[in-house]
């Protein structure tokens, strides 16, 4: 028998299923954080507006709370970049990740570090924060002792690179600005020992956040490659379909695939949004000309999606009493020649506002769409 053909639409509807974009759901924060194998948290606010869009009556406190009670951390990790993921799933990911994470100090830092013992270097760092707190910078004076020839940044961030650790608050906190990041040794934070490195776990995670998908967008999420055996392990567990291209697609047998038709809220996303960069093929969600605007450079922009697919990038404007919600339309091409159905308009306002309150509450708002 040939494999089952997924379009467009029947991608979009599933990865929105999983993502909790079909509709605001009233589950924990934990709960979510959870499903979403975790959120990007490049910038402070992003999660907040990210768990916002997909669960009722969410409050910034809800999280934060969870990051002081320790469930959820924020840590150096898919990507080589900031995420916010429960502590459970934490203890997969992090060791899972731990290969990647090394090849990114050596591309970035081996000219830095060479003739520095790297195994001693985590050792002597594992010792200096044990039981405490420090900075990258306080870290790197501290090994910079036993390497004075060495840059004591270059040496602090190879130990975040190689090592466990986490930022404990107020790092990861809504409103939080900048500031220098201290970080804690992860077993001694959620005092707990790691688990030890099971690729196909998180393989298993990523697809019930993600899936389907295929092996590049694995590498695309996570930064790790060449996991063509794994994959292939697991496969008595997977079910596979084809894109409209051919390739490949794995998924969890009893994971949710609702038809392609299946209605969808209209939905503003936070820069950086799981939806935008868990695949290295995006077309379930836009357009390569659509992409050329969302994505520029290492940047990736707040989006609208009207009917599951962006529609639009948005930014705020503020000023001393009125914050303004500016809505760049996007057609299938890029442009701006974008028709928007009464109703659809209607709702693209109402989400707006709705958001400027949860964000800015103490302003006045208004929506405006360019």
């Amino acid at each position: 028998m040939s494999e089952q053909v997924l379009d467009r639409r029947a991608l979009n509807r599933a990865t929105l299923a999983r993502q909790l974009l079909l509709a605001r759901h009233q589950i924990p924060a934990l709960d979510a954080v959870h499903a979403l194998a975790g959120l990007n948290a490049q910038t402070s606010k992003d999660p907040y507006v990210g768990l916002w869009a997909r669960l009722t009556d969410f409050a910034p406190d809800d999280l934060a709370d969870l990051l002081h009670s320790k469930q959820v951390v924020r840590a150096c990790l898919m990507r080589c970049t900031q995420h916010l993921v429960t502590a459970a799933d934490y203890q997969v990911v992090q060791p899972a990740l731990a290969p990647m994470l090394a090849r990114v100090q050596r591309s970035t830092f081996g000219k830095r570090t060479q003739g520095v013992d790297l195994e001693e270097l985590v050792g002597l760092g594992t010792a200096a924060l044990t039981g405490v707190t420090l900075t990258r910078p306080q870290l790197g004076r501290k090994l910079k002792e036993r390497w004075p020839d060495h840059e004591g940044s270059a040496l602090g961030w190879t130990f975040q690179y190689l090592a466990p650790v986490v930022h404990p608050p107020p790092d990861g906190l809504w409103g939080r600005k900048g500031g220098v990041t201290p970080f804690a040794l992860a077993e001694d934070w959620l005092e707990t020992t790691l688990d030890e490195p099971d690729v196909g776990r998180l393989i298993l995670l990523y697809l019930a956040a993600f899936g389907p998908a295929t092996q590049r967008d694995l590498h695309a999420w996570s930064g790790l490659s060449r996991l063509g055996d794994v994959v292939d392990g697991l496969r008595p567990q997977l079910v596979t379909f084809t894109n409209e291209a051919g390739i490949e697609l794995f998924d969890l047998p009893d994971a949710p695939r609702p038809g392609p038709e299946t209605p969808v809220p209209v939905r503003l996303l936070p820069e950086f949004d799981n939806l935008m960069v868990g695949y290295r093929d995006r077309s379930r969600v836009m357009t390569k000309e659509q992409q050329r605007r969302v994505c520029d450079g290492d940047l990736i922009a707040a989006t609208l999606l009207v009917d599951g697919f962006v529609r639009g990038i948005w930014k705020l404007e503020l000023t001393d009493d009125t914050a303004t919600l500016m809505i760049e339309l996007l057609d299938d091409n890029g442009g701006g020649d974008v028709v928007l159905t009464s109703a659809e308009r209607k709702a693209v306002e109402a989400e707006g506002l709705d958001l400027l309150r949860f964000v800015t509450p103490e302003l006045e708002h208004r929506v405006q769409l360019v």
